[in-house]
């Protein structure tokens, strides 16, 4: 599926295999899941302190980390750029599936792992 395709997708369950093969390599995945539980802290942190500096923070290590995996591993654009809540959604989507242990199966299932 080319990224142009982006259009194409009408509902979340169509665009979900097109983000995970955005994610192909584990080293990206991986640099993901950091980004996106160091982004969940500084959330709570934001949330607590009520500081819009962590709040800001959050978001720049949540895009950071994952676009920096896109552009030094995956070498491609992050999905973000096609839709993005349902790319945050699938951040979060990813790492329940990464912290249940059910990732590579899901990968597998999808066909991007083989």
């Amino acid at each position: 599926m080319t990224y142009e395709a982006k259009d194409k997708f009408q509902t979340y369950a169509a665009f979900w295999p097109f983000y995970l093969s955005r994610h192909a390599k584990r080293s990206t995945r991986r640099i993901h899941v950091l980004g996106t539980l160091l982004a969940l802290l500084l959330f709570v942190i934001a949330v607590f302190s009520l500081s819009l500096l962590w709040l800001l923070a959050a978001l720049a290590a949540g895009y950071g980390f994952a676009w920096l995996s896109h552009v030094t591993t995956e070498k491609n654009r992050p999905a973000t750029f096609a839709r993005p809540l349902w790319s945050l959604r699938g951040d979060f989507h990813m790492l329940w599936f990464w912290l249940t242990g059910r990732l590579e199966a899901e990968l597998v299932r999808n066909h991007i792992l083989t």
